[in-house]
């Protein structure tokens, strides 16, 4: 699909993210800025709203039987996808026996056109990245294309089920700089790259496929019609494009950067929800993927963000990419010779499916509702949902102690409930670790609850790592008051919870956080262990030394009831740990 601007000359958005308010010229620009927002928002139905990607259309103009031969070899097993283009088919090639992924296209509009240019350029491409086109055929009323069938997700699916992490990441990025270089050796441009035009294979590593050549810019020609299209998908368009440039082979490098960069900081740079947003955003340039991944690398945030220049001749070559991240991967850890799992191998599921496990049959078993046997059941059911699909594992979890809680009190349950999802939308993007809480309640016992931040270290985001570790310690704060045992670093017992009967969530979370409240070191040493875990990218820079006195210091200040040989402990050990993570 095209982005069109009608009526207007190249270099109409040229004018998109340079006006404000402030600005002297800001009245003289308002219409030309607001008619252009209604030939973009004209657009909106023709682009999905999660990441400025494309709609699919639900049914297909096109209905194939199956079983019945195409063209005399291709029999249809079942269909892989449709669009507004036309239908992916699951076949079998009868000659051969091959399965084939068969595309079929209606000959009218444009669709058909792109087809031919997608099947000319993939016939041209012998990469293992590149998605390979096996035959190009036509009736009265269709095209169509013959793809090799590569069973697999998308990486944007991949992105949606939290499966990708860091050195993930790297891989698929470097993989697609590799086909892109190849590409663009033979002068052909994709002009389409976003995730869901990259195939992640079923297989015991990483191996991906480029899709949709359909517009590609090949041979140096220049498809821009004199109407302003401008080929691709808003949320990856480099800036050039948008102010009516020509652009090559760095408008493939930007959308790689694009993607890494979402895929590293689990959001997408420019996308705003509206188009008009996204485009000023993506015209005044990416902020610097430090600001939210300050963590990582050095080298790597500053091959992202050259990747991401405004200025499409300081952007390296896919092949230099590609090449650089390769480097900066294997010089954090040791190269070897088989690629990463795509996905968590079976012992990475096994901590969240036990979490899971445990929370589930705890909180069915901690208050009389369930039959007996249930809580078994269902903890083992919370742990097989989690190591087949984590968010589904987490979900399970989370729901099971609503029902026991509104047996005991219906304002209690209401809270809970409100909570449970809200902590489900915090974790969505890296459920694996949504029932971190529960390390406090685990830790509390032993006075180690000062290990919470080198816990937390794996946590994607700083909020995130934020959030779960004051949550971790008032989670064990409020299981010492359910269990009537001393609270955590007090040494005093905690004042029962009495919540039966209260039948507004208002009046029990009232409640809960009066009880709180009520011990004020327990919410001071919350603060200081979630400051410590945002802290944790900044140690690298700022030595280990410094980081662990200040948190000795915050930890001690109040003059805790427990031990002091115990949280010196803890520190030591996260010192260590962080020590060694920053020589490995």
């Amino acid at each position: 699909m095209a982005l069109q601007v009608r009526q207007g000359p190249p270099g109409l958005l040229a004018g998109f993210g340079r006006t404000s308010a402030q600005s002297p010229d800001a009245l003289q620009t308002a219409s030309a800025s607001e008619r252009l927002g209604k030939d973009v928002a004209r657009l909106a139905e023709r682009l999905s709203g999660g990441r400025g990607e494309r709609a699919p259309v639900p049914e297909p103009a096109l209905a194939v039987a199956p079983n019945e031969l195409v063209l005399g070899r291709y029999r249809p097993l079942q269909p892989l996808g449709s669009g507004g283009s036309g239908s992916v088919w699951l076949a079998r090639d009868e000659p051969t026996g091959t399965e084939v992924a068969l595309k079929i296209v209606p000959r009218e509009g444009k669709a058909a056109s792109r087809a031919e240019r997608e099947a000319s350029a993939a016939a041209r491409l012998r990469h293992p990245g590149c998605q390979r086109a096996y035959a190009l055929a036509r009736d009265a009323r269709h095209v169509y294309i013959a793809y090799e069938y590569i069973p697999g997700r998308t990486l944007r699916q991949a992105l949606r089920e939290g499966a990708v992490d860091d050195v993930v990441a790297l891989e698929v990025a470097a993989q697609i700089c590799e086909a892109l270089a190849h590409a663009h050796a033979h002068r052909i441009v994709h002009r389409d790259v976003k995730p869901s035009n990259i195939l992640l294979a079923e297989s015991d590593g990483i191996s991906i496929r480029l899709l949709d050549f359909g517009l590609a810019r090949m041979d140096g020609e220049e498809t821009l019609t004199a109407a302003g299209d401008v080929p691709g998908t808003l949320a990856y368009i480099p800036p050039e494009r948008l102010r009516g440039e020509e652009s090559g082979a760095p408008a493939d490098v930007w959308a790689v950067g694009v993607l890494l960069w979402e895929a590293l900081a689990g959001w997408h740079p420019f996308w705003q929800g509206s188009l008009l947003d996204t485009a000023r955003r993506i015209e005044s340039g990416a902020v610097s993927l430090a600001t939210a991944r300050p963590d990582l690398p050095r080298p790597l945030i500053a091959l992202v963000d050259r990747a991401l220049s405004v200025d499409p001749t300081r952007r390296p070559s896919a092949a230099k990419l590609g090449t650089a991240l390769r480097a900066t991967r294997h010089r954090r850890e040791r190269r070897a010779r088989t690629l990463p799992q795509l996905s968590l191998p079976v012992p990475g599921r096994l901590a969240p499916a036990a979490a899971a496990g445990l929370f589930a049959g705890l909180g069915a078993a901690a208050l009389p509702f369930y039959p007996p046997g249930w809580p078994l059941g269902l903890a083992a059911f919370a742990a097989a949902s989690t190591m087949f699909r984590e968010r589904a594992g987490l979900a399970l979890a989370l729901s099971v102690p609503v029902l026991p809680l509104g047996n005991l009190s219906a304002g209690l349950a209401w809270a809970y409930a409100v909570l449970a999802l809200g902590w489900l939308a915090l974790s969505w993007s890296d459920a694996r670790a949504g029932l971190f809480f529960m390390t406090g309640p685990l830790l509390a016992p032993f006075s180690l609850l000062a290990l919470l931040p080198l816990a937390a270290q794996k946590l994607r985001g700083g909020v995130v790592r934020t959030v779960h570790v004051f949550a971790a310690v008032l989670t064990a704060g409020l299981v010492a008051g359910v269990r009537g045992g001393k609270l955590p670093f007090t040494g005093s017992f905690a004042p029962p919870l009495d919540l039966n009967r209260t039948r507004s969530p208002f009046t029990a979370a009232d409640a809960i956080w009066h009880t709180l409240s009520a011990r004020p070191m327990l919410l001071f040493e919350a603060i200081v262990l979630a400051a410590a875990a945002a802290a944790l990218p900044h140690v690298r820079r700022r030595g280990i030394a410094p980081f662990a006195i200040a948190l000795m210091a915050g930890t001690l200040a109040p003059g805790p009831a427990l031990p002091s040989a115990a949280i010196v402990v803890a520190i030591l050990a996260t010192s260590l740990g962080l020590a060694a993570k920053a020589e490995s």
